[in-house]
């Protein structure tokens, strides 16, 4: 609202927010505002059930839009809860427990509600501090690089690798990319941690050609807004050439839903393309797949997504989708690498489907460059 609207505007949306609140309350029913666009009903001496109609009443306030300078915008709330005294004895335990139930309903989609579990404890307390150590984690020196190994079926042959970031914050222990990445894209820091990720793999590359180590490919994951940046092409190349790595070793990795508006997505592929580098379509056939987009845009390789192989060979439907994308990545001249492998029976119907790879725990977790080195993957 504010980069629509501009600060004032924002704060006009808010106070028409607050109107709409507002109207919830009672003496058993309070509301304070705890921040920027947070908000927290106090309900007194309630049940449950009656807890439960509180957040779908909230819910239905927002259906309607909000009309500024004779625009409508529709706006949907995200609300964590939780109950005294099950979740905490004191406000500041009922507010991070409510803070990770919010957290929770914003990973599975938004415009809901949840009530906490004791399953939703994170590393942090809540989202505000865990936003303020990721600010200083690259300069502390707490993230860092794993590379999960991807196996050719047929040579058991490893001659590419995913990288994926790691996070081990001195304070609160090991914290999971599921949490951390979430919060990177949504205040902006994704675009400084991709960067640096793309810097740790040149340097790591650079150390292997030293060593006179086998050309390996390395992917990276690109997430959507990092995707959309005016100067990832060029920043991609600059590294390249510090490093003085090929750009054939270089594979970058987007989702489905990075490729919304057809236009930009060509225009940067093809950039990406003359610059050399490989590319690759993460968690395909989950999001909004489209064969459009695969005849129009030039893709290199083919992810399938865990959650089908998760299935194959116990799941009809599983299998025949996995069968399915294999056939259609040979046809169109792509490369297919099947993820989160972890059964040898999944690595049988693999092999029988003419999948090229694979990567998972059957073959490797995600380690270090020093493991790497050690099980001679880039010596082989």
């Amino acid at each position: 609202m504010n980069d629509t609207l501009g600060l004032k505007g924002g704060d006009r949306v808010l106070k028409r927010i607050t109107e709409r609140l507002i109207t919830l309350t009672n003496e058993e029913c309070l509301l304070y505002r705890q921040g920027g666009d947070e908000f927290i009903f106090l309900l007194k001496n309630s049940s449950f059930e009656v807890t439960k109609t509180k957040a779908e009443e909230i819910l239905t306030l927002f259906i309607a839009p909000f009309t500024i300078d004779n625009q409508e915008f529709y706006i949907s709330p995200s609300i964590g809860i939780s109950c005294y005294p099950a979740d905490g004895y004191d406000s500041n335990s009922l507010i991070q427990k409510a803070a990770q139930a919010l957290f929770e309903v914003k990973e599975k989609g938004r415009a809901h509600y949840r009530f906490y579990q004791t399953h939703m404890k994170s590393s942090f307390p809540n989202y505000i501090i865990m936003e303020s150590h990721l600010r200083k984690a690259i300069e502390k020196g707490e993230l860092y690089v794993h590379y999960q190994p991807q196996v050719n079926l047929s040579t058991g042959a490893i001659d590419s690798f995913e990288a994926l970031i790691r996070w081990n914050n001195r304070k609160f222990g090991f914290v999971s990319p599921a949490q951390f990445i979430p919060l990177a894209e949504e205040t902006g820091l994704i675009h400084q941690i991709g960067e640096w990720v793309l810097e740790q793999v040149c340097i790591q590359l650079q150390k292997w050609r030293d060593k006179a180590y086998r050309s390996v490919r390395v992917a990276i994951n690109i997430s959507p807004k990092q995707f959309l940046q005016e100067q990832l092409v060029e920043t991609i190349d600059f590294y390249l050439s510090t490093y003085m790595i090929p750009a054939s070793c270089i594979e970058i990795e987007i989702t489905e839903g990075a490729m919304q508006d057809t236009q930009q997505t060509l225009k940067v592929l093809k950039k990406l393309k003359d610059l050399g580098v490989f590319i690759s379509v993460d968690d395909f056939g989950t999001g909004y797949s489209s064969l459009h987009y695969l005849k129009r845009f030039p893709i290199d390789v083919l992810k399938i997504d865990q959650s089908f192989v998760k299935e194959i060979g116990m799941n009809h439907k599983d299998s025949a989708i996995t069968t399915t994308i294999i056939h259609l990545a040979h046809s169109l001249g792509l490369e297919v690498i099947a993820e989160g492998v972890e059964r040898e029976g999944q690595v049988d119907f693999l092999k029988k489907a003419n999948c090229q790879k694979a990567q998972g725990y059957f073959f490797s977790k995600p380690i270090g460059p020093k493991e790497i080195e050690q099980q001679q993957f880039v010596l082989m």
